[in-house]
């Protein structure tokens, strides 16, 4: 199936240096994709010539004036900034040019662009952000991880389908796991929204496992797991902050004197082994779910490898219908609500 991704060229920390690379290696692995550059043509071209290549039919330069900054507030990006590349790549998506959107760039812009110009699927009262986290036994989806700090119970049943049915589509399995990210597993635990999500998801027809805490994350328990926005950035920002600090401890105690350092180099291959497996790159690209578009958001630092698996990403959400079958899901749905 042919696919064509409108890149923002210009978000990240890093623009045209990680974004353009990423992009022309995509395109060399599949033929069947073809990618707008969107971004100040100038910057863009000065890259393609440094890498080697130039625009040809597979990947195009779309100029787009404008930039929004990392720091930039939502609502001047969305209000103020109508030639950016984000908007512009956006843009693309909504007019059909593109079938998916994929940006390095302000989290809370993308949203509040996406949102604004895209609108959300039927049934879809807020749009969700779902990444992929490593496990034990492989690897789970967690949304939402920072869009919607204020849920009710609707909403975290409507981000459990959204999160169930990327999954069935994307990995092909028939009936993903689903847990309530919780302060316990008993019923009787959590707040009171918790609480009757954990009702609704009971009744939705969805393979709900129930409560998980905060550890099964990380056991792999569950295919999905679902929360609000407030607690899934903390649960996040925390995973981040302790492989970081991992990371820092391993580096010290093998250089803490010669035979610390000796024996970092027989562990050596162990320790790549152990860095490939657990290498935050590869789950680079989270879904903005619930929109009338795929929107995949990289992280900001992100270098050409990371940027690539978001690129991936919004290439497999769209190849696999991941849209159409949320919407077929939620329609089900509004159909037990009327009959019921």
């Amino acid at each position: 199936m042919d696919v064509t991704v409108a890149i923002d060229c210009m978000g990240g920390d890093h623009g045209v240096r990680v974004t353009v690379p990423a992009a022309f290696e995509w395109s060399r692995r599949d033929p069947q994709c073809r990618f707008v550059l969107v971004g100040q043509q100038e910057p863009i071209q000065a890259e393609l010539r440094r890498i080697g290549t130039a625009a040809d039919g597979r990947m195009c330069v779309h100029h787009a004036a404008e930039v929004v900054a990392m720091d930039e507030p939502p609502a001047n990006a969305l209000r103020g900034k109508k030639d950016s590349s984000m908007r512009v790549a956006i843009d693309l998506v909504k007019s059909g040019e593109a079938q998916a959107c994929v940006s390095a760039g302000n989290t809370g812009a993308l949203m509040a662009i996406s949102r604004f110009v895209l609108k959300t699927l039927p049934g879809i009262d807020r749009p969700a952000i779902a990444t992929m986290l490593p496990t034990r036994s492989g690897h789970t989806h967690i949304l939402d991880l920072g869009a919607n700090v204020d849920c009710s119970a609707e909403h975290l049943l409507q981000f459990a389908i959204m999160g169930a049915e990327l999954v069935a589509s994307v990995e092909h399995k028939a009936r993903p796991t689903v847990g309530l990210l919780n302060i316990g597993e008993e019923a009787i635990k959590g707040n009171e929204v918790v609480k009757e999500a954990a009702i609704l998801l009971r009744a939705s027809g969805l393979n709900f496992h129930g409560n998980i805490e905060g550890d099964d994350i990380y056991k792999g328990t569950t295919d999905v797991v679902v929360c609000d926005g407030f607690v899934g950035n903390v649960a996040l920002k925390t995973s981040e902050g302790l492989a970081q600090m991992l990371a820092t401890y391993l580096r010290e105690e093998f250089g803490r004197n010669l035979l610390t350092k000796i024996a970092g180099l027989v562990a050596m291959p162990v320790i790549k082994a152990f860095k490939d497996r657990a290498d935050h790159r590869r789950y680079n690209g989270a879904s903005l779910l619930g929109l009338r578009g795929v929107v995949i958001k990289s992280h900001g630092s992100a270098d050409a490898f990371a940027f690539g698996f978001a690129i991936e990403h919004a290439i497999n959400e769209v190849r696999t219908g991941v849209l159409a079958h949320i919407s077929e899901r939620m329609a089900v749905l509004a159909q037990k609500v009327e009959s019921a």
